[in-house]
């Protein structure tokens, strides 16, 4: 099923550098600008997408194992949930399983690996989508992960942002230092860059 994807991804992982950070999610996330938005973020960091259509939960170990550990990355960003958002009444146990299985997976692959669960976006307030955050945030904090939310839409000006951060990086502020940017500051540019 994601066959092509997978040696599309292995092809790109021969050019990539280790210890990066990885974006690893669903449908929601293929299409991710990488480039704009490093440009327009001045981020410097080396992030790749490794994102699938209609990622289930369920796939989410083997396709990390296949395409993803290879990379040995400093940080992953999981944003899956999205396909089984409509599967998950009555099989709420399956998916927390298969998710710790994820991270499981992560941990024994890339040992030391920063872990950053990431929750569905739920601007329309659906209740299914708000037991599957309250259910990755369980996860996050028993498995001692970071958790983003995102599920809120809140007002965020890209544009604005995008200009100071060029403002700091153009005067040299953020290049010299080489401080790594807060976690939550790249999820949100990555995941809410749409505003």
């Amino acid at each position: 099923m994601f066959e092509k994807k997978i040696a599309k991804y292995k092809s790109l992982n021969q050019l990539a550098e280790a210890d990066g950070t990885v974006i690893f999610g669903t449908s929601s996330d293929v299409n991710i600008p990488l480039g704009e938005l490093k440009q327009a973020f001045a981020l410097s960091d080396s992030i790749y997408n490794r994102s699938f259509p209609e990622l289930s939960v369920v796939d989410a170990a083997k396709i990390y194992r296949e395409c993803v550990a290879e990379l040995c990355p400093d940080t992953v960003i999981v944003h899956i949930g999205d396909a089984d958002v409509s599967d998950f009444g009555g099989k709420e146990y399956a998916f927390e399983e298969h998710y710790r299985a994820l991270i499981d997976t992560i941990r024994e692959k890339n040992k030391g690996c920063r872990i950053v669960i990431v929750a569905l976006k739920n601007y329309d307030n659906d209740s299914t989508v708000a037991e599957i955050n309250k259910l990755l945030g369980e996860i996050a904090d028993s498995e001692k992960c970071e958790f983003e939310d995102i599920s809120a839409k809140r007002v965020w000006n890209a544009k604005e942002s995008s200009e100071a951060t060029s403002f700091l990086y153009n005067i040299g502020f953020v290049r010299p230092l080489n401080i790594k940017r807060p976690i939550y500051n790249l999820v949100r540019i990555l995941f809410c860059y749409e505003g």
